[in-house]
């Protein structure tokens, strides 16, 4: 039973603990002595130098796989898919920087001479269906908030209130259950794999 945390300053007691701890839930879960369906793997992003505006929304293709915004400074933000190997690694591999450019390009040639300032990797996890784990674990008054693969900045507002609702009443919002963990030994899978707009 989870009854708070033990941090770095002390122990923090708790009713219910809630993790949502991206991309190193696999790792929480097994410190709690269960396993979740997650894989992490690493995902990149670039910045390029200012340029005059171009794009005044997210532009996203399926078709080449890549995504670019810009940002109020100027600066173009490029990403695509993540890295196909499980890991945490942050630096990224080369390959995938050039899919990236090479998608960007495919679908605005006139960026090719554009410089790239920076890139960066962060770890995002997954699930085999594709779809996020908003729910209670094996731990009883533990919840897990995870897998959202590339999608979770997006749907970071309405699963937080859904999360913290299912926290303070000790049961999982009515909108959260089919999230549940349950679905990976039940065989209730989402079947929502294209709705992120990416495949993971």
């Amino acid at each position: 039973m989870c009854i708070g945390v033990e941090t770095n300053k002390g122990f923090i007691g708790a009713k219910r603990v809630g993790v949502v701890t991206a991309g190193n839930s696999g790792h929480m879960a097994k410190l709690a002595g269960f396993r979740l369906p997650i894989e992490s793997h690493p995902l990149q992003a670039l910045v390029s130098e200012p340029i005059k505006p171009i794009i005044d929304s997210v532009i996203m293709s399926n078709a080449v796989h890549g995504y670019i915004s810009q940002s109020d400074k100027g600066d173009l933000v490029i990403g695509a898919g993540i890295d196909s190997w499980v890991g945490y690694g942050q630096r990224g591999s080369y390959p995938v920087i050039e899919h990236t450019i090479q998608a960007i390009v495919e679908m605005f040639p006139v960026l090719s001479r554009v410089c790239m300032n920076r890139q960066w990797g962060g770890i995002v996890d997954t699930t085999p269906d594709a779809c996020p784990i908003i729910s209670k674990t094996p731990v009883p008054n533990m919840f897990f908030n995870c897998g959202w693969g590339t999608g979770g900045f997006k749907a970071t507002p309405g699963s937080g209130n859904v999360f913290a609702a299912s926290l303070a009443k000790g049961e999982m919002h009515p909108l959260a259950k089919p999230f549940s963990i349950d679905r990976f030994h039940n065989g209730a899978l989402i079947d929502e794999h294209g709705a992120a707009a990416v495949a993971h």
